[in-house]
């Protein structure tokens, strides 16, 4: 049996808690396929990002959990976080 969604009748907004998820390989070259909500590290480190607006930052010792972010890329060079997953 699905499980019950007692809040599908709820518009999604940014504050709202993310729905959707995928694992993420940082690249040089490729953006995500969605901006994020948020992004998970499972092991802390330095992440490069750019973000939603184009600025291309690096986030230095980023601790393990979920930050809310909003990424458009997740670069390689620059990154030493690892298990990444993107949220939106």
């Amino acid at each position: 049996m699905p499980a019950i969604d007692d809040f599908n009748t709820q518009t999604p907004n940014a504050q709202g808690p993310i729905s959707k998820a995928a694992e993420v390989t940082p690249n040089d070259a490729l953006d995500l396929t969605h901006l994020t909500r948020a992004v998970f590290i499972g092991t802390g480190g330095d992440l490069r990002a750019t973000l939603a607006d184009g600025t291309v930052l690096s986030f230095v010792n980023m601790a393990p959990g979920w930050h809310p972010i909003r990424v458009a890329r997740i670069w390689a060079t620059g990154t030493t976080a690892s298990d990444i997953i993107g949220g939106w």
